[in-house]
């Protein structure tokens, strides 16, 4: 069977019968007419190699909504007032960024999604700051967390795993080709697109690493053991990743979950890993020499890199040229419409009216980002 073919049955993936208890964890078109539709959407924006400081101001859009929070602000769907389209644009405190101690996290986020351009990758097209807020403006994904619907789902099918770990294999490839490594791969942070493919998105976390790196970060489940122990990292860290997030796509649970991050920790240290007994022998292959602390047997970090994942015999249906030219069907269609800013698939969040958006005030941190 081809990979991937439209199938006659329901856009959303299946549970499988047997559950398990849920854990909540902190070319459709041929190349060339692709290649030219893209370029008409693109020539409705400002190109990003246009964009200076001070191109974008708070008065250029209009705020429609919450679609999410998080420690140092919110993101919103807003709308454009120059070309009507929408955008996700994320709001950073800037007394939260220099309080938590995330000023180098934040401006590498901005540095590392203004030199990124690739399918799965979210796309930056500018930002800009007020005197108590930086504002980065996106593009605005419509189709939700992929953590929503895997929570929705139980957990996905093994083609339904497949195709979405293949996308996320291409864009971490890409990355690690421009030396960056993302360091926060987990549900959450992958979006879909109105087709059904991914989009990679919030890069707080991810730095440019020519070598290694020592810095502690990440979301506990998802940590690899090196990080954990302090230990100077590469980019392998992203591969161990991977192997949990397919794990947890197919089980609906993460392989080191535990009640507190000390004793997710402990777990990883141990290694010890308990496959469910649905699992194949191909996934549990390939999940075995990604999940393992041994980086001389950690796919992704040998000689011959991620065409070692690529061509592993859990991949073997994946036509990778068509998967990044998204020529393929996608297993599931988010039930949105399009260009109209439903934001159906996003929780609804209780609305902040006393954002001080606009600030003109003293900016007493000014001088830590200066390049927003």
């Amino acid at each position: 069977m081809e990979f991937y073919q439209q199938q006659q049955q329901s856009q959303q993936p299946q549970p499988i019968a047997q559950q398990h208890t849920e854990t909540h964890v902190p070319q459709s078109k041929p190349v060339v007419q692709q290649r030219i539709v893209d370029a008409v959407q693109q020539s409705l924006l400002p190109q990003r190699s246009t964009v200076s400081k001070g191109k974008y101001s708070l008065t250029d859009f209009s705020i429609m909504r919450t679609l999410g929070t998080g420690s140092f602000g919110r993101v919103h769907l807003v709308r454009s007032v120059h070309n009507g389209r929408y955008y996700a644009i994320k709001v950073l405190k800037k007394h939260q960024v220099v309080k938590m101690k995330q000023v180098e996290h934040t401006n590498d986020e901005r540095r590392m999604l203004k030199l990124v351009e690739h399918p799965f990758l979210i796309r930056m097209w500018g930002t800009f700051q007020d005197s108590k807020n930086l504002f980065m403006v996106m593009d605005y994904i419509e189709g939700g967390e992929l953590f929503s619907l895997l929570r929705k789902s139980q957990r996905f099918p093994n083609p339904v795993a497949k195709f979405y770990a293949a996308e996320v294999t291409l864009a971490l490839e890409y990355l690690h080709n421009h030396d960056i490594i993302y360091r926060d791969l987990k549900p959450e942070n992958i979006l879909l697109d109105r087709n059904g493919h991914i989009k990679i998105t919030d890069f707080g976390f991810a730095k440019e690493v020519s070598t290694v790196t020592w810095t502690l970060c990440g979301t506990p489940d998802y940590i690899a053991p090196e990080v954990i122990t302090t230990k100077p990292y590469n980019k392998s860290v992203d591969w161990w990743s991977l192997g949990v997030l397919i794990f947890e796509m197919l089980a609906g649970y993460t392989p080191f979950y535990d009640s507190t991050p000390m004793k997710t920790y402990e777990k990883i240290l141990s290694g010890k890993i308990h496959y469910p007994s649905f699992f194949g022998a191909d996934v549990i292959d390939l999940l075995s020499n990604l999940i393992t602390a041994d980086l001389t047997r950690r796919l992704g970090n040998l000689i011959n890199g991620p065409a070692d994942i690529r061509n592993h015999p859990w991949f073997q249906e994946v036509v990778w040229e068509k998967l990044l030219a998204k020529d393929i069907e996608t297993p599931y269609e988010p039930p949105i419409t399009a260009g109209v800013g439903d934001s159906s698939l996003f929780d609804i969040y209780a609305e902040d009216k006393s954002e001080d958006y606009g600030s003109a005030g003293d900016d007493p941190y000014a001088e830590f980002f200066g390049d927003f």
